[in-house]
């Protein structure tokens, strides 16, 4: 049996990731929570590495950066202001001039200024990175792509964590993370594995 093809495919949406230069790379939720805090993420350090790798090219080219940044209830156990965890990780700190974008729910376009700095950037190409895979990832993507955004998803710059299935077990890390990269290629994004494919 061929192996299934995507809807972008049958679709005829394009495959192919946006050139770095056209693009805006947004980085989602590169916080202190997914590394020391109550959420740490599977293979989160080499995921930093090389999302820090990725931003240092990104400013050499003069590319535009979006970070946004997860506000939990105060008081509560997840990102909560004035905490410890809420604070961007410090390899990819923003740098002066660049956005920083506050959000409260998964999406990063919900109740967010984020819709209005990409009206003034005047770019469509999105580059997606950060964290939750299956979470902020996954909802900002798909909110993205509704919006009329192309949207590149890349794979080694997310991470997420194991999940409880419902039935006292547990879907592993890999698992997940591999079901919602596919689910994003299948209709939301172009996905790539490494940063170095985008061209």
């Amino acid at each position: 049996m061929p192996a299934p093809l995507t809807l972008r495919q049958l679709s005829g949406a394009p495959d192919q990731p946006a050139a770095l230069a056209e693009s805006v790379v947004i980085v989602i939720d590169a916080q202190k929570e997914y590394t020391e805090g109550v959420l740490p993420l599977a293979g989160i350090d080499h995921s930093i590495a090389a999302l820090a790798a990725f931003l240092a090219r990104a400013r050499a080219a003069g590319v535009p950066i979006v970070h946004v940044v997860q506000i939990g209830k105060p008081g509560g156990r997840i990102c909560a202001p004035g905490g410890p965890f809420v604070e961007v990780i410090g390899a990819v700190k923003p740098r002066p001039g660049e956005v920083v974008v506050e959000k409260r729910f998964p999406s990063s376009f919900t109740a967010t200024t984020l819709e209005a700095e990409l009206a003034r950037l005047c770019r469509k190409n999105l580059v997606l990175t950060g964290y939750m895979t299956h979470m902020c990832l996954n909802s900002t993507t798909r909110a993205a792509a509704e919006a009329g955004y192309h949207c590149t998803v890349v794979a080694e710059l997310t991470a997420t964590r194991d999940l409880p299935d419902g039935r006292g077990g547990v879907i592993p890390a890999a698992t997940v993370q591999a079901a919602n990269l596919a689910a994003l290629r299948d209709r939301f994004a172009v996905v790539v594995e490494t940063a170095a494919e985008i061209p």
